[in-house]
């Protein structure tokens, strides 16, 4: 049980006192960034599926 106790001291200790947690200006600013880059490959992946399904549509109609 002492190493326990001891496992949690020294786990706390490091996160109030060696972690540099962000400001709230920094974590707003990198969730805009991971939502626009989200965006983007969201888009970039539609983007490819549309062209994929066009090409796909095309070799159908050359059979059908």
């Amino acid at each position: 049980m002492g190493k326990i106790r001891a496992y949690i001291n020294d786990t706390y200790s490091e996160l109030v006192s060696k972690v540099s947690w962000p400001t709230l200006k920094e974590l707003n600013a990198s969730a805009v960034i991971v939502m626009v880059s989200t965006l983007m490959t969201a888009l970039v992946i539609y983007g490819m599926d549309m062209s994929f399904k066009f090409i796909m549509d095309m070799i159908y109609g050359f059979f059908g």
